[in-house]
């Protein structure tokens, strides 16, 4: 595959899709749906993963698509890595591979992996900033957690008062997390962030409701 894979037109321009995004492998369900522009860079639609899901983006990423992988640029050019996503559209990856899943892996060490398969591509709206969130089901496990092994252990711990680690997970995460409820607000606020640094001039945006 070239790596070269940069569209030209405007970042909003044209056609959008809409991704259902799952983390895979953890209970209960975490997913989302959001529409970006189809031409997205994919380095760009990392932006958009971590806003949507709640990361705070200090960790390794890459998106890979059959076997190929998308990811930050590789300061040592003798060592083989991913090829850099700043130079890779969503659109022209879809037309290369012909695929309609791409997985999203963030933070190597906890191991986090989501599904991101296209559902739709349809016309952009005239007048809506992409990327906007379309759905939400379930929160963002806490960063550093442990991955899905992790997360699972933090939720038992924080659900039975007489498990060994309560208060230890009480006092690193706080009493108020909910694995059943998106902090919509604030992912609509960080999209919207997003969406203000890459449009060209204001337009009217809409947010997701519960």
């Amino acid at each position: 595959m070239a790596e070269c894979l940069v569209d030209q037109g405007k970042v909003n321009s044209g056609l959008a899709v809409r991704l259902k995004i799952t983390l895979d492998d953890v209970t209960p369900q975490v997913m989302w749906r959001v529409e970006v522009p189809l031409s997205i860079r994919l380095d760009r639609l990392h932006l958009v993963m971590q806003a949507a899901m709640g990361w705070e983006n200090y960790h390794l990423w890459e998106f890979r698509v059959q076997g190929v992988g998308f990811g930050p640029p590789d300061p040592d050019d003798g060592f083989p890595g991913p090829l850099n996503a700043a130079k890779a559209t969503l659109r022209l990856v879809l037309e290369d591979t012909g695929a309609k899943t791409l997985k999203y892996l963030y933070d190597f060490g906890d191991g986090w992996e989501h599904t991101v398969k296209v559902e739709r591509i349809l016309d952009a709206t005239p007048g809506l900033d992409l990327p906007i969130l379309i759905a939400a089901h379930g929160a963002c496990p806490p960063e550093d957690v442990g991955g899905p092994p992790g997360y699972d252990e933090f939720r038992a711990a924080v659900a039975d008062p007489k498990h060994e680690r309560h208060e230890e997970m009480l006092e690193w995460r706080g009493p108020d997390f909910s694995a059943d409820d998106p902090d919509l607000d604030r992912i609509n606020a960080d999209l919207a962030t997003l969406a203000k640094r890459w449009a060209r001039k204001p337009t009217a945006r809409r947010s997701a409701k519960r």
